[in-house]
């Protein structure tokens, strides 16, 4: 018995549809309600399904255009229960062959970090269509604060659902895995090429569809204004989808030049043309990072959410340099590390922050939060963008302890290699533009946090000292800060105390 499927009322309005795609092919068996092709109409596409179990008998070609209640295929319904044992058997033998168990694992995006809720497909190290071994790294995606590699989850056959530049929430299908066994399966040789080379020429032959709209993309183009003829389609047989009448643009007409006569001018007044330059008039368009995205988006809120101010200080990095320049040998040969003008300036900040805890607080809606401890992030400049790793209790570390949590941290934000505990939270941020060369800037201040300083380059200055002009190696200090909770006076004073201990460093030692 055959059953008749014929296109069914998709709309008051619509009279005729056409034939998108078929997913079955012809002799192919289908369940009842499986979707076996996919219809288009001049407002939207819908998906057809079978309406009984059987074999499919296709009665209208894909690109054919429709009139409601037309036959579009049939359904031997007889031939359910031999085909069904058939492919059933065929299929067991194909999987045996292949060493495909028929488990699909489907890969979701992973958990990365409490405050994270997206991730952005950073590149594919595995192909579509590769086998892959179980926990083998197979792409990397990028947060807002690092990037992560994906080990697969199966070994099998990698397909590809996400394309590289997406962007995927937490829990988001990212790729599916045909898992297989008994290793990497065969090539299938000559056959496949062959079979290959015959998709391919029947894909590239010309019929009645080459150049003919859908309705859904006759719409559009007309809506336009832009003829059928002039945009080469990308659909079966080269017919013109929805997707190409969207991405088509208006050929712009160019007229035909003309030669006119030449007017006779006088001699003095000459033609004046603008002189050609040599030099290239390249451009090139890139996609922003998560990373870069995320700072940006952050750094504008900053400004806007917060009453940002910034104080200025400079500070006579004389002593300093003395100091280190004395025990910088010893310092590296008994702890392995320099000694660098960073852990001066945690120390400094850490005494300061104890005396001034408003500088060292953060807003959290209505009420303000006061930390004890001081969590100095420090903003580092990775290939990537600008991330902040945290040095935790600085407080109580010592200019060792300091200096090698420097070049941990520095060295893994180099490398991509922070993890999400290394940058989150901090109390206090310090940030230096005088390794670039910086003579004074205005920091913004890393939310939630209250307070920033700047760093600068050390330059030799004639500075008056008990009335005598001395050339002194100086440095301007900035800190910016918020001026809902930190006063004019607590912010003047905070940074008056750090350039005190700094110009006098042994103040550090002793705490006074």
């Amino acid at each position: 018995m055959s059953l008749e499927i014929k296109v069914p009322t998709v709309g008051e309005s619509i009279s005729e549809v056409t034939i998108g795609q078929w997913f079955k092919k012809e002799g192919d068996y289908v369940e009842m309600d499986e979707v076996i092709c996919e219809l288009e109409s001049d407002k939207a596409t819908f998906e057809l399904a079978a309406e009984a179990a059987g074999v499919l008998r296709i009665k209208a070609e894909e690109g054919d255009t429709l009139e409601i209640g037309a036959v579009i295929c049939e359904i031997e319904t007889d031939a359910k229960a031999s085909v069904a044992k058939e492919e059933k058997a065929a299929s067991k033998e194909a999987s045996k062959s292949s060493g495909k168990t028929g488990e699909v694992k489907n890969m979701i995006v992973p958990t990365v970090g409490e405050s994270i809720t997206e991730v952005t497909l950073a590149n594919w190290l595995k192909a579509d269509g590769d086998y892959v071994e179980l926990d083998e790294i197979i792409a990397e995606v990028d947060s807002d604060k690092a990037t992560f590699e994906l080990p697969a989850e199966a070994t099998g056959i990698l397909k590809h659902v996400a394309q590289e530049g997406d962007t995927l929430e937490i829990g988001g299908l990212i790729c599916k895995i045909e898992v297989t066994e008994g290793g990497a399966p065969e090539p299938t040789g000559k056959k496949q090429d062959s079979d290959s080379n015959i998709s391919q020429k029947d894909s590239q032959k010309e019929t009645y569809a080459t150049g003919h709209a859908s309705p859904a993309a006759a719409k559009i183009l007309a809506e336009k204004g832009i003829d059928p003829q002039d945009i080469k389609g990308t659909g079966i047989d080269g017919r013109i989808t929805k997707e190409d009448a969207e991405a088509a643009q208006k050929p712009v007409k160019t007229v035909p030049k003309v030669d006119m006569p030449k007017a006779e001018t006088p001699k003095a007044s000459a033609e004046v043309t603008a002189p050609k330059v040599a030099g290239s008039r390249e451009s090139k368009r890139e996609k922003m990072s998560s990373l870069r995205r995320t700072v940006s988006r952050r750094l504008v809120a900053v400004k806007n959410e917060t009453a940002m101010l910034t104080t200025f200080n400079e500070v006579n990095m004389g002593p300093i340099m003395d100091m280190r320049k004395k025990f910088k040998d010893q310092f590296k040969e008994k702890h392995g590390v320099n000694l660098g003008f960073m852990s001066f300036f945690t120390k400094a900040v850490c005494v300061a922050l104890q005396e001034w805890p408003a500088v060292n607080a953060q807003i959290d809606g209505n009420e303000i939060i006061y930390n004890d401890f001081c969590d100095i992030s420090i903003a580092v400049s990775a290939p990537k963008g600008l991330v902040v790793p945290v040095i935790r209790n600085a407080e109580a570390m010592s200019f060792e302890q300091i200096e090698k949590e420097v070049v941990r941290l520095a060295t893994k934000a180099r490398d991509n290699k922070l993890s999400i505990e290394e940058m989150t939270g901090g109390t206090f941020t310090i940030t230096n533009g005088g390794v670039f060369g910086s003579m004074m800037s205005t920091p913004i201040i890393n939310a939630p946090q209250s307070a920033i300083l700047g760093m600068h380059n050390i330059v030799e200055r004639p500075m008056a000292v008990n009335g005598e002009v001395k050339i002194l190696p100086m440095m301007y200090l900035a800190l910016s800060y918020d001026h809902r909770i930190i006063d004019g006076r607590e912010s003047v004073s905070f940074l008056v105390r750090v350039k005190q201990l700094l110009e006098d460093p042994t103040r550090l030692l002793f705490g006074v």
